[in-house]
C-alpha cells in the first residue's frame, strides 16, 4: 500500500473533497499549497454533459487567456514565401514547407503548436499520423489553418489555449502560473469557462458544465462551484 508523503498531507489539510468552493476561495486555497520548487502550473477540469463519442456533441475551440498562460511556447508555421517571412517577423520559432515536413516525419519536433495556410493543408496532411496523436495537427475551427499568421502566431506565443472533450467528457487545461497574483488567475479561468459555454453542441442536452476543479501541478484538487465562473448570469442549463 502507498504511503502519502508529508508534503501531500500538508496540501490537503484544510481541502473538504466533498464541498464546491466559490471560484475566488478556491484560487486563493490552490495558490495556497503550491509549494514545490518551480512555478506550478494552475490547471482547470471541467465534466461537461456531452458524450463526444457522437458527432453532434463534440467540444472543441481556443481562448486567448487575458493574462496569458506563463508558458514559453514554441510554434511552427507550414507557409511559404511572404507568408513564411511573415511568420518570422511574428516570432514563429520554426518555419518551413517541404523542408520542415521531412524534419518532422525525420523525428524532428522542437515545438508546442503548429500553425499552416490553407495552401499548404496536403502537405501537412502526410503528417497526420505523427502530429495528430500529440494534438499538434493545424485545425480551421481553432484558427490554425488561416492566412492571417501574424496573429495566429502571436496569439499562439501569449496565451491561447486550444481545449478539446476528452472521451470521457472532460476538457483541461493549463490556465497559469501559481506565482499569478489571484484576480489574474481568476480573469483567466473565467475566460476559458466562457469559452467552453459559448463552444456548446447542439446535441448537448441538459446541464452542460457539471463539475470543475482546480489545481496546481503538485497540488490537491479543489472543486469549485459552477455557477461562480459566470457571476453575470445564472449556469446555462
Amino acid at each position: 500500500m502507498s504511503t502519502i508523503g508529508k508534503r501531500t498531507r500538508t496540501a490537503r489539510e484544510g481541502v473538504d473533497r466533498e464541498k464546491l468552493y466559490p471560484l475566488a476561495e478556491a484560487v486563493k486555497m490552490v495558490k495556497d499549497r503550491a509549494k514545490a520548487k518551480f512555478d506550478e502550473t494552475v490547471e482547470v477540469a471541467m465534466n461537461l454533459g456531452v458524450d463526444p463519442r457522437h458527432a453532434d456533441q463534440t467540444v472543441r475551440g481556443v481562448v486567448n487567456l487575458p493574462n496569458g498562460s506563463g508558458r514559453s511556447v514554441r510554434v511552427a508555421v507550414f507557409a511559404r514565401g511572404a507568408k513564411a517571412d511573415e511568420a518570422k517577423a511574428a516570432g514563429a520559432d520554426v518555419v518551413g514547407a517541404e523542408d520542415l515536413v521531412e524534419k518532422v516525419q525525420g523525428g524532428a519536433i522542437d515545438f508546442d503548436r503548429v500553425v499552416a495556410t490553407p495552401d499548404l493543408m496536403p502537405l501537412v496532411g502526410r503528417l497526420g499520423k505523427v502530429l495528430g496523436p500529440r494534438g499538434l495537427m493545424p485545425n480551421p475551427k481553432v484558427g490554425t489553418v488561416t492566412m492571417d499568421i501574424t496573429n495566429a502566431v502571436k496569439g499562439a506565443k501569449g496565451g491561447s489555449v486550444e481545449f478539446r472533450a476528452e472521451k470521457a467528457g472532460i476538457v483541461q487545461a493549463g490556465v497559469g502560473k501559481a506565482s499569478f497574483p489571484a484576480e489574474k488567475l481568476i480573469e483567466n479561468i473565467m475566460a476559458f469557462a466562457d469559452a467552453v459555454q459559448k463552444s456548446r453542441p447542439a446535441g448537448a442536452k441538459g446541464h452542460f458544465i457539471n463539475r470543475v476543479a482546480i489545481s496546481s501541478t503538485m497540488g490537491p484538487g479543489v472543486k469549485v462551484e459552477p455557477g461562480s465562473l459566470f457571476p453575470s448570469a445564472q449556469q446555462a442549463h
